[in-house]
């Protein structure tokens, strides 16, 4: 394909998603259904344009004034970079190319800039949320925001049950794999640029051995920080499809016992093969929904993971169409979940054990003020400075926390390099 026409094929995909209110991969798949002839580089290509478009939809409309799908892309092409002529000459009319720059359109693009934009549109989130990322961030809200609407890399954890980081990073090395800065089991493949995008790393054969599981480094710190260790007795409250359950379970070194319950059965379905792949042997998966198995196993637990639903404001880098289609009665909505799940959590940890309080949200509603109603509804709890917990189970000094707490953590792509992670853990007090 010619370059102006994978332009034009980016805004009628992008028009799809905005206004046929289609999710962004089944777009793009019925894209490439559609057109057989576009290559991998133009796939590849498209495909990068328009989730940097759902990423920067903000600054992308506020630089073209103009939110319309023609306009976004334009405006994205502009955010990476790209010189007004460039642009230009992208937009001919021939050959499947955009239709020719208006004389508006031609003013725009020549003096585009972000000077003078309100926090929410440089740093690319709705407006509503502002406060929110205002009161957790201040002035820093905006360079947050920023770096969500950034490409992720592709974070990985070596499963220490069948292998070492030094032969997952030999294995990987043709990805420009490297370790990861926090996670002492993590191994990172670079973000992709341009038309390049992320290896499909689930047909390497060291993942079909089950030498690593790909999970974000954020991800690996949280797992880390419930202390887990052999002989554990851990319940993994929330476990979803077993990411934490299986990074826990390897330094369990597959004694003790972990217990993955979720509410949703659906949400466990991966778990099964993972677990097989990856060796473990401690882990018990109630079934999903189950209360009464729940219940029987009562308070007897080291540690409880609670890994909460959440808005995942975090996971925005990934998923950037979600942050559009936030709203508040969502965010409401799972504040109440939350409240349930606690509620579940304190009956299953022992006297002198621990809960681990972990969302992919950086809205304090999630975040903080569910702790401070937790522990004035149950003195018994206390925060531990989560400094102390990370020098005891991290090989690294501790960072800083991005909202400058030190009972609690959250972590950040413009802080830290992860998705964005809140962490709090919380001891009972002994009998």
């Amino acid at each position: 394909m010619r370059p102006g026409a994978r332009i034009s094929a980016a805004i009628e995909i992008v028009d799809t998603i905005l206004n046929r209110y289609q999710p962004v991969a089944s777009a793009l798949n019925d894209w490439g259904k559609a057109n057989r002839f576009a290559g991998s580089g133009d796939r590849n290509f498209i495909g990068g344009l328009v989730y940097d478009t759902l990423r920067r939809r903000a600054s992308a409309a506020y630089l073209m004034d103009c939110d319309s799908p023609r306009a976004l892309v334009l405006g994205t092409l502009l955010r990476h970079g790209t010189p007004a002529a460039e642009i230009a000459g992208l937009c001919t009319g021939t050959d499947h190319a955009p239709a020719p720059l208006s004389d508006d359109e031609t003013k725009r693009i020549a003096s585009a800039s972000l000077d003078g934009a309100a926090p929410w549109i440089a740093g690319d989130y709705q407006e509503w949320l502002q406060p929110a990322f205002e009161r957790v961030f201040g002035a820093n809200a905006h360079d947050e925001g920023a770096k969500l609407a950034e490409r992720a890399p592709a974070d990985l954890r070596v499963n220490v049950l069948k292998s070492t980081r030094e032969k997952v990073l030999k294995s990987l090395l043709s990805f420009g794999a490297e370790a990861s800065s926090h996670a002492p089991y993590g191994v990172r493949i670079p973000a992709p640029v341009g038309a390049a995008r992320t290896p499909n790393l689930q047909a390497e054969a060291a993942f079909q051995a089950g030498w690593f599981e790909i999970q974000d480094e954020g991800s690996q710190i949280a797992a880390a920080m419930t202390g887990a260790g052999p002989r554990s007795q851990i319940l993994d409250l929330c476990a979803g499809g077993g990411g934490k359950t299986l990074a826990m379970a390897a330094v369990m070194e597959n004694s003790g016992q972990l217990y993955a319950y979720d509410a949703d059965r659906n949400r466990l379905k991966p778990i099964f093969e993972r677990i097989k792949r990856a060796g473990v042997r401690n882990v018990q998966v109630l079934r999903g929904g189950d209360e009464a198995a729940l219940d029987d196993l009562g308070q007897r637990f080291d540690v409880v993971l609670v890994d909460a639903p959440c808005t995942g404001t975090g996971t925005w880098r990934r998923r950037p169409d979600a942050k559009w289609r936030l709203r508040p009665d969502a965010l409401a909505q799972r504040v109440k979940e939350q409240k349930d799940v606690l509620a579940r959590a304190v009956k299953h940890v022992r006297p002198g054990g621990r809960f681990v309080y972990v969302t992919c949200s950086l809205l304090p509603e999630e975040n903080t003020d569910q702790v401070a109603a937790f522990v004035a509804a149950h003195p018994e709890f206390s925060a531990v400075p989560f400094a102390d917990v990370w020098r005891a189970n991290l090989t690294s000094e501790p960072p800083a926390s991005a909202d400058g707490r030190s009972d609690t953590l959250m972590l950040t792509p413009a802080r830290h390099g992860t998705d964005g992670f809140f962490i709090a853990v919380l001891q009972r007090g002994k009998a």
